[in-house]
């Protein structure tokens, strides 16, 4: 799997459709975090935009390989594992951004909620990083169910992508939705919420998306290409 996941990361790197998803990312943050705002404030938008961000990501990782280099990996390693080092791929890369997103916000807020009483940064910081990583995952497990082997046609597969995330992101009883609502309403009454049960239930959401977009590529001719 090492292999694998160096392999589809060199092929993430060159390609360069990386970028996007990127500047995204880059023009969300520069809009939604200003210094000097309160740290949960800033750390729930920046833990919210992640999951668009984390279901492009997945879709560039598992579309960016040809089909004849992809059919060529799947017999040497087999198809299942291949898309599984995709998913992966994708699901690093973002958490690499949820680690420079949190430090940043973290560095510029101010460590105080929104009534201006003092809030532990260390805290606040740790509750902010764990709430992008259940973005994230949850971003991960609509960008496996929204793309192929599951959907194949761009046509549905993008705008599929597209209001999937933001279904995830905004729907009630959505963990993501549970994760940036603590931070928030903690900012209202200075308390830092550790979000573990939604990092939990993404986690859990993620690994079966995964595990059905990974089983399907097993199945499907050429591996799901």
């Amino acid at each position: 799997m090492t292999a694998l996941l160096r392999y589809q990361a060199a092929l993430l790197a060159r390609s360069h459709r990386w970028l996007p998803p990127l500047l995204l990312y880059l023009a969300l943050m520069a809009i939604g975090v200003q210094t000097g705002e309160p740290i949960l404030d800033s750390l729930g938008f920046a833990a919210a935009v992640l999951l668009p961000v984390t279901a492009w990501l997945v879709r560039v990782c598992v579309t960016n390989e040809p089909g004849a280099a992809r059919d060529c990996a799947a017999a040497a390693a087999g198809p299942a594992r291949v898309h599984l080092a995709a998913l992966l791929t994708a699901l690093l890369a973002a958490t690499g951004l949820a680690v420079v997103g949190t430090a940043f916000v973290t560095a510029v807020s101010d460590p105080r909620g929104t009534r201006h009483e003092d809030l532990p940064v260390w805290s606040a910081a740790g509750a902010g990083l764990l709430a992008a990583v259940t973005c994230v995952l949850l971003g991960a497990a609509v960008g496996a169910v929204c793309n192929r082997p599951v959907l194949r046609s761009t046509a549905w597969a993008v705008p599929t992508t597209v209001l999937g995330a933001f279904v995830v992101l905004f729907v009630g009883g959505s963990p993501a939705r549970a994760a940036v609502n603590g931070l928030v309403n903690g900012s209202r009454t200075a308390t830092v919420t550790v979000p573990l049960v939604p990092l939990a239930v993404a986690a859990v959401l993620a690994a079966a998306a995964m595990s059905v977009a990974c089983a399907l590529s097993a199945r499907q001719p050429g591996g799901g290409t």
